[in-house]
């Protein structure tokens, strides 16, 4: 892989469709092209700096997850072959190569379908409050980190920019209605567990994840990106721990670094040294190997 950092693509004779935290998307009317940066956000900030093979190596994760899941739910991804791209983008092969997709276009929901095993971050912060996790309640005497009783299904809003708020389940009905609401629900949960049993053999914990959904052709598919580090909490399980913070594949090393920082969390966000730098690209290898290689 090229050591380069692709922070941003423009390009000007395809119509743009929207820039997001990590990817920027085309419109090509039927499908859309979506193109990973390199680009990372912590806490909804974009920092100026980039993670180098970031981009190429969510696009590989994600890859192989639709993949893996596709007998649950169907996804969005129609090839990452540059190849079988449009002739119009052929000339952008160079930055198209390994951390482009390009995928059906569809009415996505506005909701962001969280799945959380495990008792960490935001989760754990409210458990020691409210004993409960985004409102529900959970049993006394959790551990930092310990394994949940049960696996829980805790939505938000998704933000384009700014935070996103958590909300229940009846927020969730009156926004799609019952019936998708509860199917959102169910394959959220059934992905997370059909991934977490193969991650655990690979050596991963999978302590939280999150999801995307859209309607096509009055299907329910997955999209955007899936089960990786930037939408996961990956734990090494060889230096798992309850009762303590666990160290992770995922971009909570960068999280971890700017809490040690004299910083509010707002635009615009500080750089990052280059040995937090090189060592995210590392945990994010980490990841796509042990998650994607044949033992």
């Amino acid at each position: 892989m090229s050591s380069n950092v692709l922070l941003k693509t423009e390009f000007k004779d395809l119509p743009f469709f929207r820039r997001g935290k990590v990817r920027d998307v085309y419109d090509l009317g039927e499908q859309l092209l979506i193109v990973s940066t390199d680009r990372i956000s912590c806490f909804d900030v974009v920092l100026p700096c980039g993670i180098p093979n970031k981009g190429k190596l969510l696009t590989s994760i994600s890859v192989f997850w639709f993949d893996f899941i596709k007998d649950i739910v169907a996804h969005h991804l129609v090839t990452t072959d540059v190849e079988k791209y449009p002739a119009i983008l052929k000339k952008y092969k160079s930055d198209l190569e390994g951390r482009s997709m390009l995928v059906l276009k569809t009415k996505p929901l506005a909701v962001e379908c969280v799945v959380r095993g495990y008792l960490s971050g935001s989760g754990w912060k409210e458990y020691k409050q409210k004993q409960s996790v985004c409102g529900i309640d959970l049993p006394k005497g959790l551990r930092e980190s310990e394994k949940l009783p049960e696996i829980i299904f805790t939505p938000s809003t998704k933000a384009d920019v700014g935070h996103d708020q958590n909300i229940n389940q009846k927020y969730v009905e009156d926004l799609v209605g019952v019936d998708l609401a509860s199917r959102l629900k169910k394959i959220s949960i059934d992905i997370y567990k059909f991934a977490s049993d193969y991650a655990l053999k690979k050596g991963i914990i999978i302590a939280d994840t999150k999801f995307e959904f859209g309607m096509h052709q009055g299907q329910l598919i997955i999209i955007d990106e899936v089960l990786t580090p930037d939408s996961s909490r990956f734990w090494p399980l060889s230096e798992y721990r309850a009762g303590m913070a666990c160290p992770s594949f995922d971009k909570q090393f960068v999280r971890d670094y700017l809490e040690t920082l004299d910083w509010n969390k707002t635009p615009p966000g500080p750089n990052l040294p280059e040995e937090v730098i090189r060592g995210t690209t590392e945990k994010y290898l980490e990841a796509y190997r042990k998650l994607t290689l044949k033992n």
